[in-house]
């Protein structure tokens, strides 16, 4: 199966009452992780490259590159996205799509509402013209991811319409009080905003910074619309709380095979329990048309 966009995904999701999982590059061992875990739940999954960690990661055709490759050499049955996330203009959106990502952010959360759906629109002409899907963001997710610090800013109810009707977006993160990297205390959702908007737009919705929300949040979140739930800071501690035991109790290791196979099992379980906790673990069948 070639890679998708995630707007059949989604739909499908949303309509049956889960949430598909979108799981970040942070380094190129991980996507074999995530296409591993997806296969062995045989589970719809969106993994994504942050636009900050692109350059880092070789680019966008070098990502486009090893995931296609990858995927076709594990003969992975299962529907899988390439998504750039937190894309940070519209030309960077554009080169993904020119390198074969079958999937965009385009995130204007930082503009006023007009510049925002101003750069949505241009967004989504091309992507879905290419047969990309596009998510955009309204409001601002708070915490720290790829280096960058912020704190919330609550999507406002009629600014998600407006952009929703103006833009013909497939999906739409709406800030709620989520916050990318680990949460201080238990997280607090603003589930009354999330219902109006879910009504309101009618389009899935995505929930950013999903690693800490207690599962009953979730599962709520779920019922109110979100389709997509995005994790990273969990993989990325799994990962990294490999290697430090690794390398703790041994200290003549130095082959970075022996290092890092553990990390990617590490990966690829944290993986498993997100997809069955979102409920996408064996509906990779239905989850698009082949």
């Amino acid at each position: 199966m070639a890679l998708v966009s995630m707007t059949e995904m989604l739909k499908t999701a949303k309509a049956e009452g889960y949430a598909v999982g979108q799981y970040n590059i942070n380094n190129l061992e991980f996507i074999p992780a995530f296409l591993r875990a997806a296969e062995e739940e045989e589970a719809p999954i969106i993994i994504a490259a942050s636009d900050r960690l692109v350059d880092f990661l070789g680019g966008f055709k070098n990502i486009a590159g090893m995931v296609k490759t990858l995927h076709e050499e594990v003969e992975t049955t299962v529907p899988v996205v390439l998504h750039l996330d937190h894309g940070q203009s519209v030309e960077r959106c554009r080169q993904a799509v020119e390198a074969g990502f079958t999937s965009v952010m385009i995130d204007g959360s930082h503009h006023p509402i007009e510049e925002n759906i101003a750069m949505t629109k241009k967004v989504v002409a091309f992507a879905h013209a290419a047969g990309c899907s596009v998510e955009a963001e309204v409001g601002t997710v708070g915490g720290q991811e790829d280096g960058m610090v912020g704190g919330v800013t609550y999507a406002d109810v009629n600014e998600c319409e407006m952009l929703v009707k103006e833009t013909n977006v497939d999906a739409l993160a709406a800030a709620l009080g989520s916050v990318h990297g680990p949460y201080q205390g238990e997280p607090k959702l603003g589930f009354k905003e999330m219902e109006e908007i879910a009504e309101r737009t009618q389009i899935p919705l995505v929930l950013h910074g999903g690693t800490g929300i207690p599962e009953y949040q979730i599962q709520r979140a779920i019922k109110l619309g979100h389709a997509k739930i995005n994790v990273n800071t969990e993989s990325i501690q799994a990962w990294t709380n490999s290697v430090r035991d690794v390398l703790a109790n041994d200290e003549s290791v130095y082959e970075p095979r022996l290092i890092l196979k553990p990390a990617i099992e590490a990966v690829v379980q944290t993986v498993k329990e997100k997809e069955r906790e979102f409920g996408t673990s064996g509906k990779a069948k239905g989850a698009v048309n082949s």
